[in-house]
Formats: structure tokens, C-alpha cells, sequence
């Protein structure tokens, strides 16, 4: 399985971590930056994780950012994204298991490197349940899309 990662330079932190894991658990993964500390634009590196993951490059993206928030953000304005800002084990599991998420975003500012670590072994053990409610929201996003 293919995993893209970005992070800005909040998010740098913690990628070389969350990079590790990824490689210790078996994945491929394509990391398209930042390699700094030096200040960026999130939207870009979202922008590169997302388009990566609707191209069917990567099965999944991972965007870390102060919070999570602003990458979830840019990366939903890539068609075909469903990416989410996690800050709870809850939410890890419910937006892969409920969302179908393609893309887990994640923050340095919110969680500690301990817990962001466990979101992405959340996320990628749950399956998607599949079930009639959330797949009719998933296609009703999709469809929506479609319509733009």
C-alpha cells in the first residue's frame, strides 16, 4: 500500500516519525515534503498529497500541519477527497470507519507525537464499515462534486 505525506513547517516535527512507522508497518511511502523547518504554505503541500491520492498514486495522505485544520481544508478542494482533521481516537477511527476518509490530517499544536502515532495506526487498521447511511453520504458528496 502507497502512503503520500506532506507537512508544512508546523507539521515537520513530527513526519520524519510518522514516516518511520509508515516504513516500519510495511508501506511505501512518498513524501512530498516540507524537509525544513523554514516557513511554507500548507496549501501546497496539500494540494501535492491530495492530487496524489486522486490520481490513484497513493491509496492514502497523511498532512501534518499545526492543527490539522487548515491542510483538511485545502486538500477537500481536490475532487475526490475526503480528508478530516483528527485530534481523538474517536475521530481516527470514525473518519475511516464512517467517512471512507482518503486523507488523515493531523497537528503538532494539538496532539503530542505520541498520540498523532496512534491516530495513523487507528486509521489505517479500521476498514470502512460499508453500511447503506454512510455510504448514501459518501455518494451524495461524490455526486455533488459531479454537478461543479
Amino acid at each position: 500500500m502507497k502512503i503520500a505525506i506532506g507537512a508544512d513547517h508546523a507539521g515537520y516535527e513530527y513526519k520524519p516519525a510518522i514516516v518511520g512507522l509508515l516504513k516500519q508497518l510495511g508501506y511505501d511511502v512518498f513524501d512530498y515534503g516540507t524537509f525544513s523547518y523554514d516557513s511554507t504554505d500548507y496549501p501546497s503541500y496539500a494540494f501535492l498529497v491530495a492530487s496524489a491520492v486522486a490520481k490513484q498514486e497513493a491509496d492514502y495522505g497523511i498532512l501534518i500541519c499545526g492543527t490539522g485544520i487548515g491542510m483538511s481544508i485545502a486538500a477537500n478542494k481536490v475532487k475526490g477527497i475526503r480528508a478530516g482533521a483528527v485530534q481523538s481516537t474517536f475521530a481516527a477511527k470514525a473518519i475511516k470507519e464512517h467517512n471512507n476518509a482518503n486523507v488523515l490530517c493531523l497537528g503538532t499544536r494539538t496532539n503530542t507525537l505520541e498520540e498523532v502515532l496512534m491516530f495513523v495506526h487507528i486509521y489505517l487498521d479500521t476498514p470502512y464499515s460499508n453500511g447503506e447511511r454512510h455510504s448514501k453520504r459518501i455518494h451524495m458528496i461524490s455526486d455533488f462534486e459531479e454537478e461543479q
